[in-house]
Parts: structure tokens; sequence; C-alpha cells
């Protein structure tokens, strides 16, 4: 873990390139420093139906939602989740500027008597490092 899981209305695909988001929220979590590079995970899911207030097809929305498991303490998880909100807002602000829009992010944390994972990238990246 982290795992950020975004859901976006469909209409901003004319406006936003998805995958530059996911990588401003990928690189957002590796500098906060406090998640481990092989469990940060970012996913998309655009939403083609959708209402939002009174109905305008205009409106646009992406909300994340970031999944982590135990054993950080508040401050640490406001500070992370502080500066991956700055740097995702800071990238929307042209979206912002152009039309009506709603931007939200939660984090959620794990209990880790009801999570399972399996997962050897970590241990790749081990060996990568060690190796060069």
């Amino acid at each position: 873990m982290p795992h950020f899981t975004i859901e976006y209305s469909a209409n901003l695909d004319r406006r936003l390139d998805i995958a530059a988001v996911c990588e401003v929220v990928r690189k957002a979590a590796v500098e906060t420093g406090i998640f481990p590079l092989g469990g940060i995970r970012v996913r998309a899911i655009k939403c083609e139906h959708y209402a939002i207030a009174d109905a305008r097809q205009d409106y646009g929305f992406l909300d994340m939602v970031l999944r982590i498991g135990e054993g950080r303490d508040l401050p640490a998880r406001q500070k992370a989740g502080e500066h991956v909100f700055q740097a995702l807002s800071k990238h929307l602000d042209p979206v912002f500027a152009a039309s009506k829009f709603a931007l939200s992010f939660d984090m959620q944390i794990n209990d880790k008597d009801t999570s399972w994972k399996r997962n050897n990238i970590h241990d790749a990246l081990k060996v990568e490092a060690a190796h060069g």
C-alpha cells in the first residue's frame, strides 16, 4: 500500500490527460517519503454515468480515495495527504479555471487483520537497487 483509486466524470477526458493525473499522484506519493515505493498503486476509473448538482452536463468531478495500511501516526498521514492533495489540486488548476469542477480526496486505513496482500515488486526493487 498505498493504493489510490480515482473516479472521474467522463466529460473530463476532453479536458484532462488522466494518465498524467495518475503520474502526478504517484510522484507526489513517492515524495512524501512515508510510502514504500513497491506498494504504490494509482488507478483511474472513468464514470460514464453520473449526475451532479442540477444535472448540467458541463460539471465535472474527480474523487480520489487512498487506502493505506496501519502504522502511521495522524500528523504523518495529514502531512502526506496534504502534499498529495496540493500536487493534484495544482495540476487541476486549469480545469477549475475553465469549468465547474469538484475535487475530493479521502484517506482510509485498512485493518491489517482483514487485509490480505501478495506482492513480489518490493523484492524486485531491492534487487534492482542492489545491482544497479
